[in-house]
């Protein structure tokens, strides 16, 4: 990368920041409509373990942990700033069960409260 394109993202501490481009996208079946966001995201700490802040809204920032990546990078586990939110992704319209499962293990695990997840119809 080269320095111009870096330069605006210079930190306080001399170390360069990179955002990432944030796209939510859902849909509401209720109103047969997409819906979609877009925010961003930057690293915290040292970059290296996952943790983002990512806003959809000006400066305001919330955390995004992702927690758990399969080998291709299909599935994730996404933990937020506290048990209330938690995400499970995927590139694909459905998710195997076993990938679900172990997902669920995971976050049981760390708190949350599996059983009051709101599951999308598909």
């Amino acid at each position: 990368m080269d320095y111009e394109t870096a330069k605006g993202n210079k930190g306080p501490d001399r170390k360069y920041y990179f955002l990432t481009k944030v796209v939510n996208q859902g849909y509401n079946y209720k109103t047969g409509e997409w819906k979609r966001a877009e925010g961003k995201a930057a690293p915290v700490g040292n970059g290296n373990d996952g943790r983002l802040k990512v806003s959809f809204f000006g400066p305001f920032y919330s955390g995004y942990n992702v927690i758990a990546i399969d080998p291709d990078y299909k599935y994730a586990l996404v933990y937020g700033d506290n048990t209330k939110y938690m995400w499970l992704l995927s590139r694909e319209k459905t998710m195997p069960e076993e990938v679900v499962n172990k997902y669920l293990q995971m976050a049981r695990g760390s708190g949350y409260k599996v059983e009051e997840l709101v599951w999308p119809k598909q």
